[in-house]
């Protein structure tokens, strides 16, 4: 079978992933040069090449060039298969983009698979363990996915050390999605999860995040005992027909204030907007669309990684992504097959 071409210069880890979910699902092979070809550090990083070596576990796969450093690879999937995975990134990349890689091969499985996956699970560089379990799953229950997903342990960047557990049953035709209205507004949190510091970072944090997002069920939550330390606000919001959850996380040097402020902020933006679907989501909803075949959602403004994913996604599957333009700055994405043009 002809080898798909990709050329990974413009675009981050998130071509490789989407690239290893389609390609275990299609069957069709790749060779991705130039990977991660603009970042400071190009080339496959210990989560991207966990990510390659579990979707060849997975799928019974190949691929040539799989270390550390390398910027090209040629990756061919055999058949997923369903079963128990364990899978250890080694570092705080993330669990919950290593979820998402394998999540649509085990949807197409020959039977329910269970993931214990250990890595990261806050993470600046990725949507955090609570952004899968309370925005992207039920996004994907609505299509018809039985996916669930808990959290063992807590692993704040830089050091990692969390565990994620994933079960997931076959589902090998997602229903369409059309999100276009959020609906009334059900409910707000306001959550500071924190560990190994002290309690009065955490509670500035939640101060400040409050002024800008004002609601009624706001914590700091002490994680259990482990490895490292960290502190992060999540704002969460629900409504009728969709979820939306924000986050910023504690970095050295930067107030815990403005962290809080920084996620209402966010919140806020979003709410604004008066769209059902934030720019996390819009990105991580693509590919499951794609498989569904059709469907379309209304979202903000998309940021770069829309773009790129879509052109690894028009490249495995006969489908064709339009964007326009809509009151208020928003955008609607639709989708349809490629044929009927």
């Amino acid at each position: 079978m002809k080898l798909i071409q990709l050329d990974g210069t413009s675009g981050g880890g998130q071509m490789l992933r989407t690239a290893l979910s389609l390609a275990m699902v299609t069957g069709q092979p790749f060779r991705m040069t130039n990977i991660r070809g603009k970042r400071p550090k190009p080339g496959l990083m210990r989560q991207h090449l966990t990510c390659v070596k579990a979707a060849c576990e997975i799928s019974g796969g190949t691929a040539d060039g799989a270390e550390i450093g390398a910027t090209e690879l040629v990756f061919r999937a055999g058949k997923p298969r369903g079963g128990n995975y364990q899978f250890a990134i080694g570092t705080a990349g993330s669990t919950g983009l290593l979820f998402q890689t394998l999540l649509p091969a085990l949807l197409h499985a020959d039977g329910p698979s269970t993931l214990r996956l250990e890595g990261g699970t806050h993470n600046p560089m990725a949507p955090p363990f609570e952004f899968l379990d309370r925005v992207f799953l039920p996004a994907l229950r609505r299509m018809g996915a039985e996916v669930s997903i808990s959290l063992v342990q807590s692993g704040f960047a830089p050091v990692g050390g969390g565990v994620i557990e994933c079960e997931i049953q076959p589902c090998p035709q997602l229903a369409a999605t059309n999100l276009h209205e959020r609906g009334e507004l059900k409910s707000m949190s306001l959550r500071v999860p924190t560990r190994n510091l002290p309690i009065s970072i955490a509670g500035r944090m939640l101060d400040a995040a409050l002024v800008q997002f004002p609601c009624d069920d706001a914590t700091v939550e002490i994680r259990e005992p482990g490895p490292g330390r960290g502190v992060c606000c999540l704002c969460e919001a629900a409504f009728e027909n969709c979820e939306e959850l924000t986050s910023s996380f504690g970095e050295t040097n930067v107030t815990a204030e403005r962290v809080g402020r920084r996620a209402a902020k966010l919140m806020q933006d979003f709410i604004s907007s008066g769209t059902p679907v934030g720019r996390h989501l819009a990105d991580q909803l693509l590919l499951p669309m794609a498989l569904a075949g059709s469907g379309g959602f209304t979202t903000m403004v998309p940021d770069e990684h829309v773009p790129t994913n879509i052109s690894v996604i028009e490249k495995f599957l006969p489908v064709k992504f339009q964007i326009e333009q809509a009151d208020r700055g928003r955008r609607v994405v639709t989708l349809a097959s490629a044929l009927d043009g």
